[in-house]
């Protein structure tokens, strides 16, 4: 069985292959929301962007992003912010199934400037 380690909560896991991660984050007591997304998100459709997380380690070895996933990722203004710097790594917890040992971070910043600032 994969495991996948949390890196934030410093907490390993074990999920059956192919398993999706916002729901087995969940089931294992690991918060993927903060702030008024634990109460108020889309419940792992994809629509909200808030369980977004890097994988820091393993990208081989979880689901490639689908259409819906990238576009949510371009297209919202915080998801869009996320991603600059992180291209690689950024992913949807409720979009992403395990397939192998992985590292995860929750919670990841939103670096609003990229890797150099925008405006100076």
């Amino acid at each position: 069985m994969p495991t996948v380690k949390f890196v934030n909560e410093k907490r390993s896991i074990e999920v059956p292959e192919g398993a999706n991660l916002r729901k087995e984050a969940l089931k294992h007591g690991v918060e993927l929301y903060s702030g008024v997304h634990r109460y108020a998100n889309c419940r792992g459709f994809g629509q909200c962007g808030s369980c977004r997380v890097h994988i820091e380690k393993g990208q081989e070895n979880v689901s490639r992003p689908g259409i819906l996933e990238r576009l949510r990722l371009l297209l919202g203004p915080i998801t869009f912010f996320a991603r600059l710097g992180n291209e690689d790594k950024l992913r949807l917890a409720c979009r992403t199934r395990i397939y192998g040992d992985c590292e995860v971070q929750t919670h990841p910043p939103v670096n609003w400037h990229g890797e150099e600032k925008f405006w100076n």
